[in-house]
């Protein structure tokens, strides 16, 4: 064929969406000259746990399937890019069928890793070896990889890694939040949503496993679910919760108002005053048995604006108010029971 087109083709390790350089993979395919091929079905590491002349052969059939795809596809390679010693086989034959000059992307020191045995970092350094050798051009991820190229007398240019697709919020949330515990039938997702529409600087960190199932078609929990300042974090140890409040700048409790609800009394609101943050709850009756330790809110406009009034406490925690709740001992709570049971002429400790 003489129409063929000029092409660059990514060896890509993985999937795309699994690959670690995906966002310069992509970038790079924006080209129309630049294409990716998945691993083959087998994958490249396989190669690795098979004796030499049998990962050689494999290697021999993978590249004639990728040439043959190229070839169909009206693609003439005249540069490879491979990203991983274990690749350097399919390239070094794709290279011979093609007589494209091969690129080696080179992200990670993989040989020296401490996950593979002796054997395994012995064959990866003479692949590692061989690729280097056989490349026009090893890309560095970092400084020290390029050093090491060069070491080798190796064209070598470095491109680092890049995060595009991570997150980038504003670094200093207005408002650090902290909900914990039940997260399922319990919580008003329609308020924190509101919450949430309202207050775009607030960060929530939700702590608790959540039930799916108990909200499987509630809207405003979908929108929870996936407004990005919500940080759902499962359950966590009360070691783990505790650092967390260090962070936050207020408890959050998100209850529905009903009889249930109303009466109780969440642990949570003691937990975060004794860390010296208070607890923005419903007008729950049950939470006001910890008046000093909550600021009750009956709407979503309130709950916002008592949210807002916290704003820095994680700064400059309430002192009295973790000295208050540093006594609100089991002692101290069972000092009416250990009363009445002297009364009986019992020892009550």
């Amino acid at each position: 064929m003489t129409d063929l087109r000029p092409t660059c083709v990514l060896l890509l390790p993985r999937p795309l969406e699994q690959f670690i350089l995906r966002e310069q993979a992509e970038d790079l395919l924006r080209g129309g000259d630049v294409i990716a091929l998945d691993p083959p079905r087998l994958g490249y590491g396989g190669a690795l746990r098979l004796p030499e002349p049998a990962a050689d052969a494999l290697s021999r059939r993978q590249a004639a399937t990728f040439h043959a795809k190229l070839r169909a596809d009206g693609r003439d390679p005249r540069v490879i890019v491979f990203f991983h010693a274990l690749q350097e086989p399919v390239a070094a034959q794709l290279r011979a069928r093609t007589g494209a000059e091969l690129w080696y992307w080179r992200w990670d020191r993989y040989e020296e890793a401490g996950d593979a045995g002796e054997q395994q970092r012995a064959r990866l350094s003479r692949l590692h070896r061989r690729a280097s050798a056989l490349s026009s051009l090893v890309v560095a991820s970092s400084g020290r990889l390029a050093e090491l190229a060069r070491e080798d007398g190796r064209p070598t240019v470095l491109s680092p890694l890049a995060a595009d697709r991570f997150p980038a919020p504003d670094p200093v949330p207005g408002v650090v939040g902290l909900s914990l515990g039940h997260l399922g039938r319990r919580v008003d997702w329609s308020l924190l949503r509101a919450v949430g529409e309202r207050m775009p600087e607030l960060q929530l960190l939700l702590v608790g496993t959540v039930h799916e199932q108990e909200q499987a078609d509630d809207p405003d929990f979908a929108w929870c679910r996936g407004h990005e300042p919500f940080a759902f974090l499962g359950a966590l140890p009360d070691q783990a919760v505790a650092q967390l409040l260090r962070l936050s700048d207020v408890g959050v409790l998100p209850f529905r108002a009903d009889p249930f609800n109303d009466a109780g009394l969440p642990y949570r609101i003691l937990k975060a005053a004794r860390l010296g943050r208070r607890t923005v709850v419903p007008d729950l009756a049950g939470a006001r048995t910890w008046e000093r330790a909550i600021i009750a809110a009956r709407d979503a406009d309130a709950f916002v604006a008592a949210l807002r009034s916290q704003a820095g406490v994680r700064e400059a925690p309430d002192a009295a108010l973790r000295a208050w709740a540093l006594e609100q001992t089991a002692e101290h709570q069972n000092a009416p029971l250990r009363e009445r049971l002297r009364e009986l002429g019992l020892d009550a400790g």
